[in-house]
């Protein structure tokens, strides 16, 4: 399975920013990213999924299947929704130690940190680290397999 690599993906999602002018715009683009995420199934819908931290609810699930993690989420709120189906088109369906290496700087690039609300700021924060999280797991586990 070919996965293009994390630095293309974040790439493309700056190119993709640059084409609007206004914040606006770039909201809309979120909204729209959020509304395009396929709902998650409700028995992932479960306390244990819940990213703590955020001010809406966020539901994330993970799987792992041959040596890639797989993430899907979902979330109450159309702006969170969004701004997960990026880091969900940016990490999933890669390696445990991609995950981890990931630096993410798109999220600076594009400006979110500078124009999301301190309590958003800290929830993408806090679904960055479960991602994290997750793969830290999974790498765990793929090393004891190994065993």
């Amino acid at each position: 399975m070919s996965q293009q690599p994390i630095l293309e993906i974040e790439k493309e999602i700056i190119e993709d920013f640059a084409l609007f002018d206004s914040w606006e715009d770039k909201y809309e683009y979120i909204i729209d990213l959020g509304k395009k995420l396929p709902a998650l199934e409700e028995e992932h819908k479960i306390a244990d999924n819940k990213i703590k931290g955020c001010q809406s609810t966020v539901w994330l699930a993970a799987a792992h299947e041959d040596g890639r993690v797989f993430f899907k989420a979902d979330s109450d709120a159309v702006i969170v929704k969004g701004l997960v189906s990026m880091l969900i088109k940016v990490l999933s369906g890669h390696r445990p130690e991609e995950i981890l290496e990931a630096k993410l700087d798109f999220i600076r690039e594009i400006g979110m940190m500078t124009h999301l609300a301190q309590t958003r700021s800290n929830g993408l924060l806090a679904m960055i680290k479960q991602m994290k999280n997750y793969a830290l797991a999974y790498q765990t586990i793929q090393g004891l397999e190994k065993k």
